[in-house]
């Protein structure tokens, strides 16, 4: 007698992602924050007090796999008549292109959409080759360039179409 066997292609996998813990940034995780931005924009270090003068008007954040630091990101609220934010997510490129930059990012655009953002831009360094290529394969288009004095490596602004 053959028996046959019956399978489902493809076979569902239940395979549980890890999910960040991501904090708002405090006393307890300012550095970390700092970290990851001076690591990812060597070309405009922050200082302490810049990254606390920045929390004041911003929505800083920090994300951690266990207690491992994978990122932070910067969410810039509408200001005034503008309905547009900036949502900037930083991933150290050691935990790049394993889902942690989209979680992190689909959380972050959550926070812009509810402070009443109706367009969102990013900003990445032109030498960030992965942060680019992120933001253009989640619909980001190019809209300018900043050059800083005195610098070669040009930021990027992109707006989600």
């Amino acid at each position: 007698m053959i028996k046959r066997l019956t399978f489902q292609w493809p076979m569902p996998l239940s395979v549980a992602m890890p999910l960040l813990r991501i904090e708002p940034v405090g006393d307890a995780t300012l550095e970390d924050w700092r970290h990851v931005h001076n690591a990812i924009i060597p070309t405009d270090p922050l200082s302490p007090d810049d990254v606390r003068e920045r929390v004041v008007r911003n929505r800083l954040e920090v994300a951690y796999l266990d207690d491992v630091l994978v990122g932070c990101a910067t969410v810039r609220p509408p200001v005034g008549d503008s309905a547009t934010a900036t949502v900037i997510v930083r991933v150290l490129p050691a935990h790049r292109r394993n889902g942690y930059g989209e979680e992190f990012f689909a959380r972050e655009m959550a926070h812009a959409r509810a402070s009443g953002a109706r367009t969102i831009e990013t900003i990445v360094l032109a030498s960030n080759v992965d942060g680019l290529r992120f933001a253009l394969s989640h619909g980001f288009v190019e809209v300018s360039r900043y050059l800083p004095p005195e610098d070669d490596d040009p930021f990027i602004t992109l707006r989600l179409q």
